[in-house]
């Protein structure tokens, strides 16, 4: 029996089984995108419980990270080579595993080690899933839909999962591993079903670049580890890992030159807008996570609130999940995913910009004014950058490309987080003042005007090349 189209061509619209497919990636990216912004509310009762050293506490998140940007790469080309659909449901169960270990976790090591696998899975899953929405829906109208749905819930994922961080941490935070395995299962359930089977692979194109795999990841993880120190303030050590990472990306560049099948083929970057959307990505998921930390240590530390409290504020930028399918599409349809995407960092940086007036008596309401534009700017944001991102791209390539900007996304969430932790602890003399959070709140600001900056030199070399 021949399984019922995902597509209605005749009519180009989506059908039931679609819509379910969409569910389920969606429901992944979600999963991946709560899973470490519950952690930013959790860790201090983590810590507590398991008596990890406070210098220590930070590899509760950072694991998670490392084993994200390190693997994303390798697990985009996993997912083109052998089978969109298997590296998906493989990495999905690989996520829900680990984070049940992690909430059954007696010692901090058990904790940050199941951390690190739960990232390497998620570095898996989410380039896969993102191949899976890009070639299931053809190019235009379908694709822009999807896209901007996926990217609607992804971006609600980062900006909930405080406020079901707080929630669950009132409870009891092992609840904030356990939650997701529960999801993660019945996704995982969903997903067998509903996903088709992967098309035969020509056997002729399977093969593996396993060195370029090894020293790509190993560069990534240096990289990352190296922004941690320097966050921390150990500067040796952190340059020391980045002179490393760039020995590493050398010889990974001369690997995939000399490779008869290339981990990342590297004229990838050099076609269509790839490299100038994931660096803009890049800024501007690194000034969100900037953006995020120094308000909820400000709420916390500076003013008192609860976990719950914090988690509570971020609650309103959840709008995107509403503006983002109501929207955008709209938007693009009349001015095109580079121009609204643009839109979207001019959004981010007005609201990081009306930060910089803050005081140390500010209540709700002053910080609604920037929840709202960044509502807005995730809405206008991630479908349109991720649309942009495989423009020009063959559909063999979206799960590298998938892999490349969501490697840039955590790049910038690392970069962010170490920029701003620098300048808001400064000399580390004492603890952070109202001048010290001021500072710290210029990086988010800076970012996202350098994105902008990117989004108009590219809608500037779209307009060029129309008017050729």
């Amino acid at each position: 029996m021949t399984a019922a189209p995902i597509i209605d061509r005749t009519e180009q619209r989506m059908t039931a089984r679609a819509w379910g497919v969409l569910l389920v990636l969606c429901g992944a990216l979600f999963l991946e995108g709560v899973d470490i912004a519950m952690l930013n509310v959790a860790v201090p009762a983590i810590v507590a419980d398991l008596d990890i050293p406070t210098g220590s506490a930070h590899w509760v998140i950072s694991a998670y990270v490392l084993g994200y940007a390190g693997f994303m790469l390798l697990g985009g080309r996993s997912a083109d080579l052998f089978g969109r659909r298997r590296v998906f449901l493989v990495g999905l169960a690989v996520f829900v595993a680990f984070s049940g270990i992690g909430g059954l976790a007696d010692a901090g090591w058990v904790l940050v080690a199941a951390r690190f696998a739960t990232g390497v899975a998620a570095g898996f899953m989410t380039p896969a899933g993102f191949s899976i929405v890009t070639t299931s829906f053809p190019e235009g109208p379908l694709r822009i839909r999807a896209l901007t749905v996926y990217g609607a819930v992804g971006a609600g994922g980062f900006t909930l999962g405080m406020v079901a961080g707080g929630l669950l941490t009132s409870v009891g935070w092992r609840w904030v591993f356990f939650a997701p395995v529960v999801l993660g299962a019945l996704l995982l359930a969903a997903g067998h079903a509903l996903i088709r089977p992967d098309q035969p692979r020509d056997r002729t194109t399977t093969g593996f670049d396993v060195a370029g795999a090894v020293t790509v990841t190993g560069a990534m993880v240096t990289i990352v580890l190296g922004l941690v120190n320097l966050g921390e303030g150990h500067t040796v050590s952190g340059l020391l890992a980045l002179a490393v990472a760039a020995t590493l990306l050398s010889a990974f560049v001369a690997i995939e030159r000399r490779s008869s099948a290339p981990l990342l083929r590297l004229g990838i970057l050099q076609h269509g807008q790839l490299a100038s959307v994931s660096a803009a990505g890049l800024l501007f998921m690194g000034a969100f996570f900037g953006f995020q930390l120094v308000v909820t240590l400000y709420l916390q530390d500076l003013r008192g609130w609860t976990p719950l409290e914090s988690g509570l504020t971020f609650a309103i930028m959840g709008a995107d999940m509403v503006l983002a399918p109501l929207l955008t599409p709209l938007l693009v349809r009349r001015a095109g995913n580079v121009a609204v995407m643009t839109a979207g960092f001019v959004s981010a940086t007005a609201a990081f910009a009306l930060l910089l007036r803050l005081d140390s008596d500010w209540a709700y309401v002053d910080f609604l004014p920037t929840l709202l534009l960044i509502a807005v700017a995730f809405a206008l944001v991630y479908g349109p950058l991720t649309a942009a991102a495989t423009a020009g791209l063959s559909d063999s390539e979206h799960g590298v490309a998938g892999g490349i900007v969501n490697t840039a996304f955590q790049f910038g969430a690392a970069l962010g987080l170490s920029l701003v932790t620098i300048v808001l602890v400064g000399d580390g003399s004492g603890a952070a003042t109202l001048d010290d959070y001021r500072r710290a709140l210029v990086v988010p600001a800076v970012a996202a005007l350098l994105a902008v900056a990117i989004g108009v030199a590219l809608w500037r070399r779209e307009r060029g090349a129309a008017t050729v």
